[in-house]
């Protein structure tokens, strides 16, 4: 057992000097290789790497450009023409004629114009109308006074004229009888114009209004002017 520890000091099984003569330069060329792949080719590619900012990004930006010229001015308008002074027919001259022709003969005022019409105006102008200008159309009437209620310095107006009331048979044989009272719009003229029940009995108001509206009465004057009134009236319906 000791033999087997110790022997292979005593007799190596690995011997120096075994190597072939080729192994050292291959080994340098091996790591050669490998220096180049990991620093050389690198250095190759430089142109992928980013380029660093140039010292031009710290320049100031350029001056605006300088403002565009003004626009030439306006062309002036046209001279306008000045208007030629007419000359007036009756202006008094400012040479002597040299010579005095004989004027037309004017047209007396009492004759006629060439043109004119019948009627007109002497020395009118052409055109007229026959017999002159129109007249203005006369003025309105004035409008109907508003009826006044009788009483106090209206006094009442007399009657002059009294139609009876017709008896109506359906109020007769109802025995229905009494006073209706109306009111009454007396024209100026002394006629009733209008007329209106204040006190109602239903079989008797239609007689005594058409009994009524028939009556006649002296015209109301006012300031000595007749005038249309409202006044009350009675119609009495008394059974026979």
């Amino acid at each position: 057992m000791p033999r087997d520890m110790f022997g292979d000091v005593t007799n190596p099984t690995i011997k120096l000097g075994s190597q072939k003569w080729y192994t050292l330069p291959l080994s340098i060329l091996a790591h050669v290789a490998i220096f180049a792949a990991v620093i050389i080719i690198p250095l190759m590619a430089a142109d992928v790497l980013p380029t660093p900012p140039t010292m031009m990004a710290f320049v100031g930006a350029p001056p605006p450009p300088p403002p565009p010229p003004p626009p030439p001015p306006a062309a002036a308008p046209p001279p306008t023409a000045k208007p030629v002074p007419t000359e007036n027919p009756n202006a008094a001259p400012l040479e002597a004629p040299k010579e005095i022709v004989a004027e037309a003969p004017s047209v007396p005022s009492t004759a006629g114009v060439p043109g004119g019409v019948e009627g007109g105006v002497p020395g009118g102008s052409i055109g007229g109308v026959v017999g002159g200008l129109p007249t203005a159309p006369p003025p309105p009437p004035p409008p109907p006074a508003a009826p006044v209620r009788v009483g106090g310095a209206i006094k009442t107006p007399t009657k002059t004229r009294e139609v009876k009331p017709v008896y109506p048979p359906i109020a007769q044989s109802a025995r229905v009888s009494g006073v209706v009272i109306i009111e009454a719009t007396i024209g100026a003229d002394g006629r009733v114009k209008d007329a209106k029940v204040l006190r109602s009995i239903p079989l008797l108001d239609q007689a005594a209004l058409d009994a009524v509206k028939q009556w006649v009465f002296t015209p109301t004057l006012l300031n000595g002017v007749p005038v249309p009134v409202i006044m009350t009236v009675t119609v009495n319906f008394t059974l026979q």
